[in-house]
């Protein structure tokens, strides 16, 4: 009778520290945030991000530094997903669920949208791209402290951070 007390006590303690090990994702700097929109064309687009802010930092200096491959977001590796085949600035990506990372520039993006969705931006490799598309950043119409993805029913898909936008369309 003593064994099982000890050993029901033993799991009771492996049980706790299970449960205080996982965290509560939304309690993170950089929470967790999912944007879903479906377009007037019927597809369904979602992007599944954590939203870094910039907390006095520059971008491409001290966070999503420039000419680097980076996950395009924070914690885990950004997703994004179409529910049917699309044009994304007019190439063709099929449908499915992506990693999305990204190599800012000052002047020039390269948006990275790889076929395996959860690996983390160091350990993307050029193969693995299902597409990259090239974009030109433009200034946002006001000032965003958390990276934020946005989707309107028409196709365009920003990246929002900043005083920066980084534009371009679904179809």
């Amino acid at each position: 009778m003593k064994r099982i007390i000890v050993l029901a006590m033993i799991a009771g303690m492996f049980g706790t520290l299970n449960v205080s090990a996982q965290q509560d994702k939304s309690k993170r700097p950089s929470p967790p945030h999912v944007v879903k929109e479906t377009l007037n064309s019927g597809v369904a687009v979602t992007i599944d991000y954590s939203q870094p802010s910039l907390k006095g930092r520059t971008i491409g200096k001290e966070l999503a530094p420039y000419g680097k491959v980076w996950r395009t977001g924070a914690n885990e590796p950004t997703t994004f997903e179409v529910s049917k085949a699309v044009k994304v600035n007019g190439k063709d990506l099929a449908a499915g669920k992506y990693g999305m990372y990204s190599i800012p520039g000052e002047k020039e993006w390269v948006i990275i949208f790889g076929k395996k969705s959860n690996v983390s931006a160091d350990k993307h490799v050029e193969a693995d791209d299902a597409l990259r598309i090239k974009v030109k950043p433009v200034k946002a119409a006001a000032f965003t402290e958390k990276m934020t993805f946005t989707i309107d029913k028409s196709g365009k898909v920003a990246l929002v951070w900043g005083d920066i936008q980084v534009p371009f369309t679904v179809k």
